[in-house]
């Protein structure tokens, strides 16, 4: 018996930095999950061993012992005693560019062991993919969300209307540890105070203008620190005169927002670049019924 589910890459509208608490770094941010995801297939074992195939993206070569994936599925079989998975990723989501396609990932593996294994208790799984990464229990659900903490306290703001953005990620990534290590040093503090607030007023508003002014992230200075590419991103989505425009996560990918996909895909079209480009729109994939696709024999 097998699942298999759609894993949904996320952006950062804002990303507030608001100290460190315990050796964490706190954060207020408005995020939504967009309609680039990955394709996670997961079969149940009668032991307790978990094994994974993933292609596309270069995660090839990312090792067992590194994949979030991986881990998401020893620490389910662990934590509800349940046998191993045999996984599989198809992945689209870019590795390092701030768009969660490890934690999704994570995610996913978490949501198909609990419709294989029967685990309806859903506090106890977001519980549990708090300890996987600061974004894998938000994208248990996805959607529009503020979240607040190191990430681990989502609220969610309702439906959000249908936005576009032209995201540009670069080659390389950026480390999260490294970027928000260099955040400490520059002591770039919260550049962007009241973006957030900012940025959910206008959307539950309806001012895409207001919006598009609010798009922000105190962790840019660190990542053009660490590299030029991130830098060089956000300034061709720039480039393009959107609404508004801002890197997402730590790096390394920015988006710009338009107002309609057209002009999002005219903006691609005269990208000429290194870096991946691709069109990307909101979506709420808890809205989805349902949320697993139908068991594969």
């Amino acid at each position: 018996m097998a699942v298999r589910i759609k894993t949904y890459a996320k952006l950062n509208f804002t990303l507030e930095l608001r100290g460190k608490q315990g050796g964490y770094h706190l954060l207020d941010s408005l995020v939504c999950t967009v309609d680039l995801c990955d394709e996670v297939t997961v079969r149940r074992r009668r032991d307790g061993n978990v094994t994974l195939k993933s292609r596309g993206m270069g995660s090839e070569y990312i090792s067992e012992a590194e994949n979030n994936a991986v881990r998401a599925a020893r620490a389910f079989a662990e934590t509800f005693h349940t046998g191993g998975a045999d996984i599989c990723i198809d992945k689209n989501i870019p590795i390092g560019g701030g768009m969660g396609g490890s934690s999704a990932d994570a995610a996913g593996v978490l949501r198909a062991m609990a419709k294989l294994y029967g685990i309806a208790d859903m506090d106890r799984l977001k519980s549990l993919a708090d300890l996987l990464g600061s974004d894998t229990g938000y994208l248990l659900t996805g959607g529009l969300c503020r979240l607040r903490g190191r990430g681990d306290r989502v609220e969610k703001l309702g439906a959000c209307p249908k936005l576009h953005f032209l995201v540009l990620c670069p080659e390389g990534g950026v480390s999260a540890a490294a970027c928000y290590a260099a955040a400490d040093r520059l002591g770039s503090g919260n550049a962007s105070a009241g973006a957030t607030d900012r940025a959910a007023a206008a959307l539950a508003s309806g001012d895409l203008a207001a919006f598009g002014k609010a798009l922000s992230n105190d962790l840019f200075p660190a990542a053009a620190s660490l590299s030029a590419s991130a830098a060089e991103a956000l300034a061709a989505a720039r480039s393009f005169s959107p609404l508004g425009a801002a890197m997402t996560g730590s790096g390394s990918a920015s988006f710009a927002f338009f107002e309609t996909r057209e002009l999002c895909e005219w903006a691609r079209s005269r990208y000429r670049g290194p870096a991946r480009a691709f069109c990307v729109s909101t979506v709420d994939p808890s809205a989805r019924k349902p949320l697993f696709r139908s068991p594969l024999g």
